[in-house]
């Protein structure tokens, strides 16, 4: 028997983010930002709702979120 948080706990998503602009609080950020374009970033399923107002408070727009792990989502 497989309990569920050892399924969450493998699930990972892609969030393209945009919008990102360089301040004070990016700078010590592990993320790369430049405003130009979109950047990516891969978040495990029990960080998504922390990285989300991250991303926000910074001042990012999540343009999509998506699976990483589409294979092991398919299968539950």
């Amino acid at each position: 028997m497989i309990s569920s948080t050892s399924t969450t706990d493998n699930r990972f998503f892609i969030y393209e983010v945009s919008g990102l602009r360089q301040n004070q609080e990016t700078e010590n950020s592990s993320h790369a930002i430049r405003t130009s374009s979109n950047i990516f970033m891969q978040v495990p399923y029990n960080r998504m709702n922390e990285k989300m107002r991250t991303i926000t408070r910074l001042g990012g727009t999540i343009v999509s979120i998506r699976p990483l792990n589409n294979h092991l989502s398919a299968g539950e």
